[in-house]
Formats: structure tokens, sequence, C-alpha cells
């Protein structure tokens, strides 16, 4: 019998996969070909040109990814793992076997159609998926629109982690009250979500996260910090370490100790990590065949774990902190994902927020979550249209999912244009619960529908059996013949994970900057809708033509992004409105009006009103949009800047928080460390550069604040100028101006406002370079004949001939009868041979953007 309901829920782990089903009002997971509860997420294509998946291809890896060891070919690897980290990217994966390239989606397609397969007593195509809490829009779309359509399904309903185990952890939780955290440290990700629990109705307050912290993180720091200091020490791996593609196909073949090492770790206080020779292939810089002998103690894992563990409980110190709360605030930690098996990891959690509740399976949680999940979520009409057998009497009940009550009313009727066999003239209906202790009794039903009350047993997801009857007490054929009710705890709308707002030029700093949009913050439960109004066009747009243009550009942001320069946050798509998109022209200076939806998918749409012109324009933004691969060298050169900026900030000496300074600086060094030891590695360089973005958002802060001492310093300095030039070379009309610059400082100086504070500064300098320029008369112009005189060598002119020719001339002049009328058109003749130089844009921007 065709579902109403999807039913089926699937883990989509980076390193490990699981699905589950309802089956009898309870969430189960379903084995593996292995008769193991989770799969690897691992991809394998042998020599024979067949897709493995699982264990299988788990297995084959390990041997891979010795291989290319050999003679250091990284194209000759044909396994794959951990690709989920690269969703919604560029990033290619290259099949030597096939001579063919997989995207991450077409490889997290053969896992799903692989867990898909372990299902074999029934067709199914609809499905709830999870996806971290942190996946952005276009990593979310990638899931939906690539890999579950590749694998074959119709429908598919998107969870987030932290919301499945909070639901499967719910139905059994002692307490229904209460603040809960979800601690999710998966293989390639980590979530943490705060939920507010109040008699078993589950909101979300709060989310936080890295969506490049995980599992594989630990083992990469295993293979960094233990097993290649070995090495180093004991064998010549010189050029191997100076090539970043070398350095990576070792550290790939050095991944599976650590990560054994890790598993054994958490039980144990000591493990041997050890090889054979020839277990290892290839040779060190000097001939010498490789092989391991580390014995690693729980001390040494300490030291190499510890601060990535670190990381972790500090999102959570910051997510507690930020919502009022501390750990001793916290009814239950729950732990999800197979690190915080860690005993490390758990001393910790427990010293510094609070002793986790360890009742759940942190493997399968998510899964079981996500099927009760799917239990609730109606199969679309697209799909049960295909599904309906009506030759059946077709029914429809309607009825709340979850619920706190233990009575609720479902209702029950007879779709008559869905049924094509012979429906009686009385047909009547009994609920049975399946544990049989309860039943409405029969009721009669038609096609305008009855109500009946059903009792739930508390604190369990409650299936009920749906007979039918004719008048004369046979059995019917019908459909659907049963559904589910989950008692005892409710889970709220999902919300959003970020901050959706627009890069906009502020009119307080000039700057280009992310402004968030009001109703679209982050935690908000979808559908959401949002609106930013007042904003003012730079230039006049004409109609019909194209190169005029408004641009928008849309992020997702985190907390602290307002303010920040937008490019540190999540480029989602930038709207574009030109003059082939107005009916007449837009003069400049134009009020627009912003209304930005947001659907339960996080599908975004805008509409943007020119009041002026009395219309709206209106677009759907594309989810589907590819990141780009991140340039090493472009990478770190940014570290570097930011590196520079903190210095300078530093000498100048006007901040105010020394304190933030240094941990910021900490934070930037040990990116630039976890760069140089994968600088080759794709998601690596998109994790340090989210990990750089966070510390540049707080430089920005830094710098905003401590902008305006330096700016108070510098108007107090031009003006003071002002007043001696003005004693000196001044008149009674510009004493005048002089005193009105006196009087407007301290009304500036009050509101500390860096752009009008600038452009007052502007103004007194031109006053201050007037004054100087007529009072010395051709002095100023002899100054810059001089200047250019002697450093005339030093100096790239674009024509060294034409330039010379000129300030010989200008020289002749000065010594014979100057004046600032002969002299200034040889002095903007030799500043026009000068190169162009790249001068910064004040506040950024071209002029496109919208003012706010």
């Amino acid at each position: 019998m065709a579902r109403t309901k999807i039913d089926y829920g699937l883990d989509l782990g980076t390193t490990n996969s699981a699905i589950s089903r309802m089956e009898n009002g309870e969430p189960v997971i379903k084995k593996t070909d292995t008769l193991k509860d989770t799969m690897p997420s691992c991809v394998y294509i042998n020599k024979k040109k067949a897709i493995q998946v699982g264990d299988s291809a788990y297995n084959a890896m390990k041997r891979d990814k010795l291989k290319a060891m050999r003679n250091f070919d990284a194209s000759a690897s044909n396994s794959f793992i951990e690709f989920k980290r690269t969703m919604g990217t560029d990033k290619k994966y290259y099949c030597s076997n096939l001579d063919k390239e997989f995207n991450s989606e077409e490889l997290s397609a053969e896992v799903i159609k692989s867990l898909k397969s372990f299902i074999s007593d029934e067709n199914f195509n609809t499905i709830v998926i999870t996806v971290p809490a942190k996946f952005t829009i276009n990593q979310k779309d990638a899931t939906i629109r690539a890999a579950a359509k590749h694998a074959g399904f119709k429908h598919c309903e998107l969870l987030q982690e932290p919301i499945a185990a909070s639901m499967a952890y719910g139905l059994d939780a002692k307490s229904k009250d209460g603040y809960w955290l979800v601690f999710d440290f998966g293989g390639g990700t980590f979530d943490a979500a705060l939920l507010k629990v109040e008699e078993g109705i589950m909101k979300v307050i709060d989310t936080e996260g890295d969506n490049y912290l995980g599992g594989k993180n630990l083992d990469y720091s295993i293979v960094d910090e233990i097993i290649i200091p070995y090495l180093q020490e004991n064998f010549v791996i010189d050029s191997i370490l100076e090539d970043d593609s070398k350095k990576k196909i070792l550290q790939d073949a050095m991944k599976f100790y650590a990560e054994e090492t890790k598993i054994q770790m958490s039980f144990n206080d000591t493990h041997n990590i050890l090889s054979d020779l020839g277990d290892i292939p290839g040779e060190d810089d000097e001939g010498e065949e490789f092989e391991l002998d580390i014995t690693v103690t729980q001390e040494m894992m300490q030291n190499t774990l510890g601060p990535i563990f670190q990381k972790s409980i500090d999102i959570c110190k910051e997510l507690l902190e930020r919502n009022n709360l501390q750990g001793n605030s916290l009814d239950s930690l729950i732990l999800v994902g197979g690190p915080t098996y860690s005993p490390i990891l758990r001393k910790m959690l427990e010293e510094q927020i609070t002793k986790p509740d360890v009742r759940v399976d942190p493997m399968t949680v998510v899964s079981k979550g996500a099927a009760l999940f799917a239990s609730t979520v109606n199969v679309s009409d697209e799909v049960k249209e295909q599904q309906r057998d009506k030759t059946k009497i077709q029914l429809e009940f309607g009825y709340e999912a979850t619920t706190v009550e233990e009575e609720e009313f479902v209702t029950v009727k007879i779709l008559k244009d869905k049924t094509e066999g012979e429906i009686p003239e009385k047909v009547f209906v009994d609920i049975v619960r399946s544990d049989k202790a309860w039943s409405s009794g029969k009721t009669e039903v038609d096609d305008n529908g009855e109500v009946i009350e059903v009792k739930l047993n508390s604190g369990k997801a409650n299936a009920f059996n749906v007979l039918a009857y004719n008048k004369q007490g046979d059995l019917l054929t019908h459909e659907p013949s049963n559904f589910t009710i989950i008692q005892g705890s409710k889970i709220g709308s999902a919300t959003l994970p970020y901050f959706i707002g627009i890069e906009i030029k502020s009119r307080a700093s000039g700057k280009v900057v992310f402004r968030s949009i009001k109703g679209l913050e982050k935690n908000q439960s979808t559908p959401a809708t949002g609106t930013i109004n007042g904003l003012k066009t730079q230039k006049q747009i004409r109609p019909g033509i194209k190169d005029d243009s408004i641009k928008i550009p849309i992020y997702q942001g985190e907390h602290g992004a307002e303010g920040t320069r937008a490019i540190y946050n999540e480029y989602v798509y930038d709207v574009i409105i030109s003059g082939e998109d107005l009916p007449k022209l837009l003069p400049e200076g134009s009020d627009v009006d912003l209304t930005v939806k947001v659907d339960k998918s996080e599908r975004i749409s805008l509409s943007a009103f020119f009041p002026t012109l009395d219309y709206t324009h209106e677009i759907e933004v594309p989810s589907d949009t590819t990141q780009k691969e991140i340039d090493a060298e472009w990478l770190e050169s940014e570290i570097s800047k930011a590196q520079q900026t903190l210095s300078l900030i530093k000498q100048e000496g006007v901040h105010t928080n020394q304190e933030g300074l240094d941990k910021l600086n900490k934070e930037i060094s040990e990116t630039k460390k976890r760069f140089e030891q994968g600088r080759g590695d794709y998601d690596r360089k998109k994790d340090v550069l989210d990990t750089l973005r966070r510390s540049l958002k707080k430089l920005d802060n830094i710098q905003d604040a401590s902008e305006w001492p330096k700016t108070e310093e510098e108007l107090k300095e031009v003006f003071y100028r002002l007043e001696e030039t003005n004693r000196e070379f001044g008149n009674d009309k510009t004493t005048a101006i002089v005193e009105q610059f006196k009087e407007h400082i301290p009304e500036v100086i009050k509101e500390k406002n860096v752009k009008v504070a600038q452009e007052l500064i502007d103004n007194i300098r031109s006053l201050d370079f007037h004054l100087v320029s007529e009072g010395l008369g051709p002095q100023m112009e002899i100054m810059y004949l001089k200047n250019f005189n002697d450093e005339f060598d030093t100096l790239d002119w674009k024509d060294r001939n034409k330039a010379r020719m000129a300030l010989d001339r200008g020289l002749q002049m000065a010594a014979n009868n100057p004046s600032k009328e002969k002299l200034r058109p040889v002095i903007l003749e030799l500043f026009n041979l000068l190169p162009e130089t790249d001068k910064p844009i004040i506040g950024g921007g071209d002029g496109s953007e919208l003012v706010g």
C-alpha cells in the first residue's frame, strides 16, 4: 500500500551514512549489506568499471591511497570519501579507471542509491535527508537538486541534523522541559543547536557551527602532529613536504593509520601505529622504504586533538553566552557523531559545560530522528497521485502528526473523485491503535468527513490501523490504511541558520557593508518575509539601457556580520536590475524598497519597489550557484594582509582592546599554520578561508572602534593647521569660513560620524591648500619643481625625455621672474607624465550599490 507520509529518513554523513524507516510507529535502522547500522560514505570504481559503495569501497580506498605513494601520482586514485564537505562547489574527483570526473553531488548520489538498495520489501521515491545546520543555500540545493534526484527520488525534504537528533532524543527524554544543547561533531562538520523545551514542545533558539570542523580534522591533525614528525625524524622527506601535491598524497595515505588511532584511543590508554616493510609503498629521498612504529599515548592525543575539540566547545560557550545561559543552565547535553565517543572530548565537555547525556547512540540518532520527522511529512501530491490504486476506496486523514496532548482529533473522509472502484452506500471505519489496547469503534464516514477522537500512549510514536466496513460488516479494501501520531514532543518550524542580508553603501561610514534584512534574522522561523526600506540609488537608470544598472548582492551572514564588509560573508547571488527592466527613467537618489521572501526550503525571492515609478520588479533568486576553488596564492596573500593590518593597528596605538588583538593575532597565526600544513587540500583551503573571514570580521570591528579616535585626532590637527595658515595668509572672508568650521566641529565630534568628519576634513584641507597656494605665490610650484628634479631618476616616468624637457622648461621659468600662472601648467604636465597608481576608492563600491 502506498504511504501518505514519507516515513524514510537518511543521514547522509561525511564519513558514515544510515537509513531508517518507520515501522509500527517506531523508527528502525535498516541494516547495511554487511549487517551494520551505518555504512562508510565511500565510493570506489574498480578496473572493471564497477562502482562499489560502503565497506568494500572503504577497504579498497586504503589500498588505493597507499598505492598512490608509489610514484606519488594522485591521478591513480579511484576511491573517494568526505566529498560532502565540497557539496555545492566546483571540486572534481578524477577517476582514472573510468577516465571521468565526478562532482560531490554525483558521488553522494551513489551513497544514497546504495542505502536505498537495502530496502528490498518496498519501492519508494520520497525521502527526508539530513544536512548540517550550517549548510548554505547552495549546499542544500545541491543535496536536493543533484544528489537526491540523481538517486531517483522525486520528492526530498531536508532536515537539520541537530533537529533530527533532538526529535529522536525527545521521545525518550525524562524531562520534557528546559534547555537542550545538541553537540553534533560529525565526520566533517560541527553543529551546535540550542533548544528550549516546554511540555515537550521543542523550539530551536539558536544555532552555531562550522562546516569544516569534524573527524576529518582530527585525523589530519594526528597525521600532521604525530605521524609526519615521526617520518621527518626517521626518514628524509624534504622533497615530499616541499611539493604540495606529494605532501597531500602522503597525508591521505597516512590518514588511515590516524583514523584507526583515533578509534582505538577512544577505548584504550595507548595504541601502537605499526607497519611492516613493504606495507607503505615508495621511498624517502635517500631510497629508504617507509615503515611506522609509533606508540601513541593519551597525553599525545590530548595535545593533538584538544585544540580541535576546544574549538567546538568554544563555539558552544559562545552560543550559550549570547543567549544569557551557562553550562549549568542546560537540562541535557546531547552527543551526536562518532568523535563524541572520545574520552578526551567528554571530559572537556564535563569540565567546561556540563556532563553529557549518553543515552542515545551518537551514530544512529540522526537517522532515527529523520525517520520520525519523515512520518510527519506528507508525500507530495504528484507522487501521491502516481501511487494511487484507484480501484480501492480512497480515504483522506487529517491530523496533527506530533502533539503533546493525550488525545487528538482525526478527520476521515472518502475521496469519491479519486476512487474508480465501487463505493458502498454506507462506509464505516474503525481506528485501532497498534497495541490493540484502544479502538474508536465503527463510525460512519462520507465525502464530507467525520471527526474521530483517538487516544494516545504517552512519550512514543502511536501507530494506528484503519479498518473499513460496509453496513453488512464486510471488510473493504481502501488506502491509506494506517497513520502515526507522535506523542510527547513537538518540533517547531525550521529556522534560518544565517542572517539574510544585502551589500549596501552605508550612509554613516561610506563603506560597502553587510546589512541584514529585518524579518530575516538568524533563527527566524521559515517561511519568512523581510523588508528593508528607504534605500537610495547612486546614479540614474535610463530605460532600455542594459549598462545602466543597480546591483543588489545577497549574502548569508553570522552574528557580528552587521556593518562588516559583505565579502566576509557567504555570497548567495547578485540581483541585477538594469534599464531593460524599468519602464522609464529612474533618477539618481531615487527611493528603493525591498521585500525578500524565504520559503521553508530557503529558496529566496526578491521584489524591488520604486515609488518614483510606482513600479515593482520581481525576481526568483537561483540557488544552484557553484562555489569556485580558492587559489592558494591569493589565500596566502589574504592571510598576510590580515597580519599586516593587525600590526598596523598595534603600531597606531589608538585601539582599546589589547586582549582582543592578542587573541586575534593567535587565531590568524593558527590559521596560517593550518594553511601551510595542507595548502593543496581543496576543502582545507575553504576551511582556512571561513576561519579567516571570522577573524577579519573581528578585525573590522576593532578597526571601526579605533577609526573614530584617529579621525577625531586628524580633524583637530588639520583645523589647528588651518587656523595658523589663516592667521598668516587669510582675510576677513576666509576667517568667517574658519569660524563656521570651528562651530561645526563640536557637533561632528559629538555624533562620531566618520563619514561626515572626513568630508569636513577634506573641506578644511581644501581651504588650507588654497590659502597656502595664494599666500606663497609661485613658491609652492617652485618647491614642486625642486622635488621633481631631486627625485627625477627614482620616478617611473611614462616618457622620460618628455618629462626632462618639461622639468627643464619649468626650472628655467622659475629662475626668470616666475608666476603661478606660468608654472602651474608645467606642474600639471609633469604630474600627468607619472604612472597611474591604484588609488583606493573611499568606502569601496562602483556606484551600482544601493545606499542605506
